[in-house]
């Protein structure tokens, strides 16, 4: 296909470039360039999995993992969630809709043509939902102001910390939001996960790198770290083929632990010369010693660099475990290499404008969000738990039209559970049994799962672990869709992640030991399958998984 000719005569919001710079963005890749285009030529239609399939892979077999691949690709270039789409909507277990407002042009006009443009009716979209962010203003403007220093090469690293569910996590979203809806800069996210001992090596990094190098436009991104690199590229095989990895094998022998650190300091200088770039670790808390030595590393360089390195932990953790990053962090902050950006709880003021901008009530909306608060002391998840339990239940409602409370805030107040745990069940138990299991495995998994593991330890098909996955993100409920796993042997993964290590953590607590032991033993036999010759590759998971599933002998070997 020739990318140059085959852009379709549809442009959205004639005002913006999303989508025509998405389009440029993944024209490179023709399959999936093809299947936005096979959507966009049908505004507002529902397009079936099998339609699309027979349209572009006509007398060729292929799964739907390919095309769910295609999707991501499209929602990365996009800068859209599935949860909450603005261009293409996920019709569950059927396919998919192009729902964003178009404009027609003749295929020589310019997107930016003044011409009256002849108008497609829109679909109708779903009334905006409560904010996301309330009273985090201030920090929201720090974290602006901090990337837009790293805009003229002053490399930061933050540090966003504050207790479990204060809201790190959605402050860090809303930023990147900010930054990639207007394409200012590559961004990735990776996930530091609970091992014992040491854990594998830069694993948060190294799952930020793989992300990024799977997304549309990669291909500069892997040159740079081949050239500058190599001991980071040989470590992700998916991306290179039999002959080149064998030959970076042979280039990268006899590295060193210092050599990766230089290459990886250096590697990042290359490339935010050209491209700004934000790395995102979750839960520092739990990193491993290697990975809190490259970011002080990277901290300490004086070279210029557009990098922006974010990193979320809980203070107290840190503490309790006396991990190293206590004193890393500390010292950083002395010498005026790192910043922090410190989370309090919310206010009254802020849960009554999260509650005012949810129900939409006439009544007296403070009176509620004073109860509310004083039931989470501010505490940001706590607070969108008790909401969505006070409308699953009936006693309030998600609405845009003034109406008035059923029960008074006084009596609202007995309604609400005491504890995240008695809210999380409640929550679980609403759900289909089926995904209350799916659930469950998915907590012995980790705190980010791929649907393959969760598939050994339900013993079903992947496929049909995915399909339940994406409902729930659909439905906003528990998961959040963090990518895909693409194996040595083709197979492709969905990769998602729970939208709070608390959930993980309270849907592990409620499993029986033996059915824990069961699962981890599944699980760990299940990924050593999977990843064969390469299982070192993720040594300190497989240790972690055999030792809780009572595999002795494993456990000891992968130690």
């Amino acid at each position: 296909m020739d990318a140059k000719l085959s852009f379709p005569p549809y442009w959205i919001n004639v005002e913006n470039e999303q989508l025509w710079q998405a389009e440029r963005q993944i024209a490179l890749k023709p399959k999936t360039f093809a299947v936005l285009r096979y959507l966009i030529e049908r505004p507002g239609q529902l397009v079936t999995k099998e339609e699309l399939l027979d349209a572009l892979w006509p007398e060729v077999y292929v799964t739907d993992g390919v095309l769910k691949t295609c999707i991501r690709e499209i929602r990365h270039a996009l800068g859209e969630r599935a949860s909450t789409p603005r261009y293409i909507e996920t019709v569950h277990r059927r396919g998919y809709r192009f729902i964003a407002p178009l404009s027609l042009t003749s295929p020589g006009q310019s997107p930016k043509s003044d011409i009256e443009n002849q108008k497609i009716p829109p679909t109708p979209q779903p009334q905006p939902s409560a904010p996301r962010l309330v009273g985090r203003e201030a920090e929201l403007a720090q974290l602006q102001g901090w990337w837009q220093q790293a805009l003229q090469g002053e490399r930061q690293l933050v540090f966003v910390t504050g207790e479990p569910g204060i809201g790190k996590t959605t402050l860090v979203e809303a930023f990147m939001r900010q930054v990639e809806e207007p394409a200012q800069a590559w961004a990735g996210r990776g996930q530091c996960v609970e091992q014992y001992g040491e854990g594998e090596a830069y694993l948060p990094v190294l799952e930020v790198l793989n992300r990024l190098c799977q997304g549309a436009g990669s291909k500069e991104l892997i040159t740079t770290l081949e050239q500058y690199a190599p001991t980071w590229l040989v470590q992700m095989p998916a991306l290179l083929d039999d002959a080149q990895l064998e030959k970076l094998k042979q280039k990268v022998s006899g590295s060193t632990h210092e050599r990766m650190l230089r290459e990886m300091a250096e590697a990042l200088e290359a490339f935010t010369h050209t491209e700004p770039l934000i790395l995102w670790l979750e839960d520092l808390h739990w990193a491993d010693h290697s990975t809190l030595e490259l970011l002080s590393y990277l901290a300490r360089r004086p070279e210029s660099a557009r990098l922006l390195v974010i990193g979320t932990y809980r203070p107290k953790d840190i503490v309790v475990s006396a991990h190293p990053l206590r004193e890393m962090s500390q010292e950083l902050l002395a010498k005026g290499m790192g910043v922090e950006c410190p989370l309090e709880l919310l206010t009254s003021e802020a849960v009554t404008t999260y509650v005012a901008g949810r129900v939409g009530y006439e009544m007296d909306t403070v009176s509620l969000g004073q109860v509310i608060h004083q039931r989470t002391e501010g505490n940001a998840l706590f607070m969108v738990a008790v909401v969505n339990h006070l409308v699953e239940q009936g006693i309030i409602a998600d609405s845009d039209q003034p109406i008035p409370l059923r029960d008074s805030a006084e009596a609202i107040a007995e309604a609400i559970p005491s504890g995240l745990q008695q809210l999380i069940e409640r929550q679980l138990d609403r759900l289909p049994l089926e995904q209350q299991r799916l659930l469950e495995v998915a907590s012995v998994a980790g705190a980010e799962f791929t649907t393959l593991a969760v598939a050994a330890g339900l013993n079903i098909e992947a496929e049909s672990v995915e399909e339940q996955c994406e409902e729930l993100v659909v439905s906003d409920q528990f998961l959040v869709e963090v990518g895909f796993t693409e194996w040595e042997d083709g197979i492709i993964s969905g990769r998602y992640s729970f939208r709070h290590a608390l959930y993980q953590q309270a849907l592990y607590d409620r499993l029986a030991q033996v059915r824990r032991t069961r699962l981890h033993k599944a699980i760990g036999e299940a990924l050593e399958a999977v990843y064969g010759a390469s299982a070192s590759s993720i040594a300190a998971e497989l240790a972690l998984h055999f030792e809780r599933g009572r595999t002795t002998e494993k456990a000891v070997q992968y130690h």
